[in-house]
């Protein structure tokens, strides 16, 4: 395979990974929001639910709704259970006192005293009293089918109702009675009570909930088509919003007509020992009356038009994903892990922000879906392109070493450089070394060996620049250009470009000798060397860049290379170099007018080494 279908292979990964991770933060997101999500997933998205309902419900007095209460004090003075006669001497004062409707949440599966069973039957056929009866939603082997089940609304298919596979019904003394609603519940997995069966669906019949059944009976309004599935109760209001009066109080005349006047009366029990308790969002014991009081606040701020308008709660939270995922796709390759996870958390603590606002207007968006899709990324979108900006920095160290000596390259890493290649202006030493008659050397060898000769020469330059911890700045096809002093500056910047010289002269003759074995003609190198301030670093376009010096020095040191053709010397030195070399002896060559210059410099060359020509 070939270098650039390796590349274009491996950019394809890359588009495909990064493609399957937008692709899957966005599914985790829409997965909580579709029916028959995990379990584990769901409680997730209820319990951040029932974080924003502990917070967000008020203390609101509800001036509609009348809660009697047969509690432990009531209980005390008359234990349960109570005779029929009681219960109706409660709906009649109710009743008297101009009660726009009661419902008993109290169930009359038997019969009782005589007195009272007929009163309470007569309550249920002339007046505004509505009994209560109880649903199944669990399939058993044996279905239950307790008493006398009360009359509903023909339905050949259950639609959105929730299908009932038994029942607990009144005795037959309350067949006559013209309102029956609904107490049967199903708590989520966690025991906790977040819906309720808005209405129920058994054997070709629709039966409301115990509240729907309240407001069809006596709120004075039209009934509604029954129609609905498990409701969300909305808990918008603590316990102490509303109206409660203690049975006995009632019974003893302690409860006044204005209390009661043009209410709507739930009858139930909070008591422990009568049972009827369940845990919902705003309590882990709560009176089952209660809840029945709070979704029969919510249908009448429905029916006054108060309850908070309907969002497209899902599609935003798909929308704020999809957002987040797009601007991710942009942060991830380019900020560091640290900010990508901090980005993250911004947008989850956003997110947390505008659920606080939707979750009131959408009870069946699933909030912590974005949640889901942030942690995601989280885990594996950030340590992938950490994972994908490591790879790169190897690939980029590799290639730096082949122009950088290891140590520099090793004592870049450690320095506290924020940014070690930008453009600096620094000290430095540069070298430039070419072959001598190269175009005669070349012009009788086929390409083959040309190619080889060029090699095999340019090996013998290379070595010494990186043993001397020199920085390669390029080649120019049978010569190169090498730097001391940067990236990182080196008092021995020429003193090293010196070694280095010494060194390559070395390498050359030994080749030079090997090909000579041949019946090759010799070789000879031409070196320039100059010091001096010059800007060192990172230059280029967005489309190619290199590490490179520039400055007078450098244009020194290239025609000083070109001047060595006029010397018996294979290297020429210019003044700065010799000014700031410490470890090395030099030979004056007088001075020599070069190209470009104004005024001519004083040139020279190592004394140790012996001319050649």
């Amino acid at each position: 395979m070939t270098i650039s279908a390796k590349l274009r292979a491996h950019l394809s990964t890359k588009f495909l990974s990064r493609t399957f991770i937008a692709a899957t933060a966005v599914a985790l997101c829409a997965w909580p929001q579709l029916p028959g999500a995990p379990a584990w997933l769901e409680l997730g998205n209820e319990w951040l639910r029932d974080r924003f309902v502990q917070l967000q419900a008020v203390e609101k007095h509800d001036p509609r709704i009348l809660v009697v209460d047969i509690d432990e004090t009531s209980l005390a003075r008359q234990p349960w259970p109570w005779p029929r006669s009681r219960i109706a001497e409660m709906v009649e004062e109710l009743v008297a006192g101009g009660a726009k409707g009661v419902a008993l949440d109290i169930f009359l599966e038997k019969p009782a005293d005589a007195e009272g069973d007929a009163r309470l039957a007569m309550l249920a056929q002339h007046g505004p009293l509505v009994l209560a009866q109880m649903f199944d939603y669990v399939q058993r082997p044996k279905p239950l089918a307790g008493a006398f089940l009360g009359n509903g609304v023909p339905a050949t298919a259950p639609g959105d109702a929730v299908p009932a596979y038994g029942y607990l019904g009144n005795h037959s003394g309350l067949q006559q009675a013209r309102y029956f609603g609904n107490i049967g519940v199903v708590p989520d997995a966690d025991g906790v009570l977040r819906r309720v069966p808005m209405a129920s669906w058994y054997q070709g019949r629709l039966y409301p909930t115990l509240s729907r059944a309240l407001l069809d009976c006596c709120s004075g309004a039209a009934a509604l088509p029954l129609q609905g599935g498990h409701v969300r109760v909305p808990y918008a209001r603590t316990w102490d919003s509303y109206d409660v009066a203690k049975a006995a109080d009632l019974l003893e005349g302690r409860v006044g007509p204005e209390y009661i006047k043009d209410r709507l009366v739930l009858i139930g029990s909070s008591s422990l020992s009568i049972g009827d308790r369940v845990a919902t969002p705003l309590g882990a014991s709560t009176a089952g009356l209660l809840v029945h009081a709070a979704m029969l606040g919510t249908q009448l701020d429905e029916r006054a038009g108060l309850a908070p308008a309907r969002w497209p709660g899902a599609a935003l939270a798909l929308l704020f994903t999809l957002g987040i995922v797009v601007l991710s796709s942009y942060t991830l390759p380019r900020l560091s892990a640290a900010a990508n996870a901090g980005m993250l958390a911004a947008a989850a603590a956003g997110w947390l922000g505008l659920a606080w606002v939707i979750a009131p207007h959408d009870p069946n968006v699933a909030l912590a879906g974005p949640l889901l899709s942030l942690l995601f990324m989280l885990a594996v979108a950030v340590p992938f392109h950490w994972q994908q900006a490591q790879v790169r920095s190897r690939q980029l160290l590799g290639t730096l070493r082949q122009y950088v000596a290891k140590a520099v390259v090793d004592e870049l890493l450690r320095s506290d450089l924020k940014d070690p290649l930008a453009p600096r202006l620094l000290q430095v030493t540069t070298l430039i070394a070419d072959m001598e008659g190269y175009t005669t050397q070349v012009e009788s060898l086929s390409l083959e060996e040309a190619a080889k000769l060029t090699t095999d020469f340019l090996d013998c330059l290379t070595r010494p620049v990186l043993e001397m911890q020199g920085t390669l700045d390029k080649y120019t096809g049978d010569g190169l250009v090498a730097f001391w002093g940067a990236p990182l500056p080196n008092e021995e910047h020429a003193d090293l470009a010196l070694d280095a010289a010494q060194q390559i002269l070395v390498e050359v003759a030994r080749f030079s000798a090997l090909r000579a074995q041949r019946g090759l003609p010799p070789l000879r190198v031409r070196i320039g060397i100059e010091s001096g301030a010059a800007m060192a670093g990172d230059y280029g376009t967005s489309f190619r860049s290199i590490y490179t010096a520039v400055g007078d020095s450098v244009n020194t040191a290239s025609r000083l290379e070109q001047a060595g053709r006029d010397y018996p010397y294979s290297v020429i030195i210019g003044e700065g170099t010799v000014e700031r070399a410490r470890r090395h002896r030099f030979l004056p060559l007088g001075e020599r007018q070069l190209r470009g210059k104004e005024k001519p410099i004083k040139v020279y060359t190592l004394d140790t080494l012996e001319a050649q020509r």
